[in-house]
């Protein structure tokens, strides 16, 4: 029971993840005191990350931004003042004022992504700001869109089965996805299927943790999937194990597709994907047979040139077989579309502002557009909030040589001073998920929830919404609803009529915290013709296998000077993404990142283990330390992403060397098909 200063205020993580924790913040006179998973939340049955179980010391962390702050030395000195908020405001209103009144609103530029996945924070009130002062936009496609577009390119509306289903498999493949890692919370799931006699197969270049725990392992080469797609295919096909009935209900391009798999037997494919013919017929036929069957995948094959067509590939196969219409089969992927169709939000219908990948914000700031036609206006306003682009962005040294200029004003509304906030203009103090209303979906199960702020704010620190709310007044525009409170946008949001709704309000989540979208138990997508595509229905077609033009492949004379194919991986428990890479105590031990080498690769460049060594391409160099290990493909060397550019002596990360390409600046940038070459340091 609380004490009488004592209270327990529930809530929701927001970070960059599909398992969207329910949490407990106990708070005492006033200070949160502890933070815990929620133990009756059905899907993260109480259990937080690592890097969760120590957002406390986020919150109180002495070096955390509480004041707005001025730049007062050389951009990317990391110098500044502290001001008041009034003068902030004041000084950025008046600066897009201006801006705007010469040179237009496309002058101005706003750039987030998903620092918090809380929708009123991620973007509420900032797109309604953006578009009230018709800035330029980007196209958040980062993460996450190839992946949702190939599936939708199949099925419509690209949705999957309730990940929890999985419960019902009998044999899952984890296609390109480091469950125990990066999803940790559906392991106990499948875990529970294996129980019950499933078969785990997991499917990546990469030997990971989940490969370690699964039953079968099948290593890829990299970029390669199509392949493998076409060639399971036609086993199914010349086996009798496609579903040919419920493709004549339910898709069309059947013979297209059929056509393409019988171009690419098993010892094509073997040529081409490294696995052996003798294993991609077992795990076709275990697919076909050993039933229900699904397939789990995320993000991690799109990040590719022609991810989509991976994404794509994949997404066929429950269609080939007809797993749809079995409890626990079909595709289980991102559910956030889920969310989004029950709320109605997501789908904001076409761009009417200049927009622009933000994979691209090199280019960008240097003045050229995605096809390399020069801007008119240029940016000469940047506003950053919920993301670190100088971290995250592929070709990370044209992005820093944009940040550093002296004619760009830049705002980074942030909780610390990373390394994009480092060349801002201003700094605005922003609270964290503890501190703040929000409405929390999840891209990793179907429940929805309300986030409670659960202190007041640290020092002077604003919710994102509110900034923008300051903002708005202080230019006195009249746009609707630029002055909603965070409560009125969550009610906002939960105002829809579809049926994954019912019973589902502003007053039931303040009551129960969570509650689970209300669809279906043994919901089966895509079985009924008002569901699908063109005309209802599935769309097949014809497959190609293309590999990327930054492949060994796809560029034999590159390759020639950067033979080696560079991965960057999320990998550490308590540091996936970077909003913790700047923080030692979520640091691996080493203190710096490292370069997985295979030995035989090492060998051949006299590499030895815990060395530097530097790896480098056209684009760049970074130093750091050797680790040889087998977990890489020979040919493959991998690194972790996310660390802040302090910790190598180059003052650079693992995007400094990749490929920001996408395919017509639509997509996520091909960050996995980043050629390289090695060699120890001197």
């Amino acid at each position: 029971m609380d004490g009488p200063t004592t209270r327990v205020v529930r809530g929701a993580c927001h970070h960059d993840c599909p398992d969207t924790c329910v949490w407990d913040v106990t708070v005492d006179n006033g200070r949160a005191v502890k933070l815990r998973g929620n133990a009756d939340h059905p899907f993260t049955r109480g259990e937080l990350c690592p890097k969760v179980n120590r957002f406390l010391e986020r919150v109180y962390h002495p070096d955390r931004i509480i004041r707005p702050m001025r730049r007062t030395g050389p951009k990317g000195s990391g110098r500044f003042e502290t001001i008041s908020w009034s003068d902030a405001i004041a000084e950025i209103s008046e600066r897009l004022e201006e801006v705007i009144g010469r040179a237009g609103g496309e002058a101005v530029l706003p750039y987030s992504f998903a620092g918090t996945q809380g929708l009123v924070q991620m973007g509420v009130m900032a797109d309604r700001f953006f578009g009230a002062i018709e800035a330029s936009d980007i196209r958040r496609d980062l993460c996450g869109v190839t992946a949702s577009m190939g599936a939708a390119e199949v099925y419509g509306r690209p949705y999957g089965i309730d990940p929890e289903d999985m419960a019902q498999s009998r044999t899952i493949i984890l296609w390109g996805t480091n469950t125990k890692l990066t999803n940790r919370h559906l392991w106990p799931t499948i875990e529970t299927a294996r129980s019950r006699g499933a078969t785990v197969v997991v499917i990546d270049p990469i030997r990971t943790a989940t490969a370690g725990a699964a039953d079968h392992f099948i290593q890829i080469r990299p970029g390669t999937d199509v392949a493998l797609v076409l060639a399971m295919i036609n086993v199914l096909d010349s086996e009798g194990l496609v579903d040919v009935d419920f493709m004549a209900a339910r898709a069309t391009g059947w013979d297209e597709l059929r056509a393409s798999a019988q171009a690419m037997p098993p010892n094509l494919a073997e040529s081409i994907t490294g696995v052996p013919a003798s294993g991609i017929e077992w795990l076709a036929k275990l697919y076909g047979t050993n039933r229900p069957a699904v397939i789990r995948t995320l993000i991690g094959p799109e990040h590719r040139e022609h991810g989509l067509d991976i994404m794509r590939a994949v997404a066929m196969l429950p269609a080939v077989t007809g797993s749809w219409t079995e409890h626990g089969g079909g595709l289980a992927r991102s559910t956030e579309v889920l969310h989004h169709t029950a709320l109605g939000s997501g789908h904001g219908g076409a761009r009417r502002r200049r927009t622009f990948n933000m994979a691209d914000l090199g280019a960008v700031l240097a003045g050229f557009g995605g096809s390399g036609d020069r801007l008119d206006p240029p940016i000469e306003v940047l506003i950053v909030h919920n993301s670190n682009p100088a971290v995250i962005c592929p070709d990370q040294n044209a992005v820093v040589d944009g940040l550093a200029r002296e004619d760009l004003f830049c705002v980074v509304i942030e909780q610390f001073l990373t390394d994009t906030a480092r060349y801002a203009d201003v700094v605005l103090p922003a609270t964290t998920q503890i501190e703040h209303l929000d409405l929390a979906i999840a891209w990793g199960h179907v429940h929805l929830a309300l986030n409670k702020p659960a202190i007041e704010p640290v020092g002077e620190c604003l919710p994102n919404s509110e900034i923008f709310r300051r903002l708005a007044s202080a230019m006195h525009l009249d746009a609707p609803g630029l002055a909603d409170t965070d409560e009125a946008m969550v009610r906002q949001l939960l105002d829809s009529d579809h049926e994954w709704l019912y019973g589902i309000s502003y007053e039931s989540l303040d009551r129960l915290a969570w509650q689970r979208l209300a669809i279906p138990p043994d919901w089966r997508p895509h079985t009924e013709v008002s569901e699908g595509g063109s005309g209802g229905r599935i769309r097949l077609g014809g497959l190609e296998y293309r590999p990327g033009l930054e492949t060994p492949e796809g560029s034999p004379a590159l390759a020639e000077r950067f033979p080696l194919t560079l991965m960057s991986r999320k990998q550490h428990p308590k540091f996936l993404n970077a909003g913790y890479g700047g923080f030692d105590r979520h640091l691996p031990s080493v203190g710096r990142p490292t370069l997985a080498v295979h030995p035989d690769d090492a060998a051949a460049r006299g590499i030895v283990e815990g060395r530097e060594v530097t790896v480098f391409n056209d684009r760049g160099a970074l130093t750091v330390i050797a680790e040889l290990s087998d977990e890489v493909q020979p040919g493959l060397v991998t690194m972790p992403f996310g660390w802040w550019h302090r910790h190598t002596p180059d003052d650079r990360g693992v995007n400094a060397l990749t490929n920001p390409r996408s395919v017509g600046g639509v997509g996520s940038a091909a960050f996995h098909e980043t050629l390289v070459d090695v060699r120890p340091a001197p």
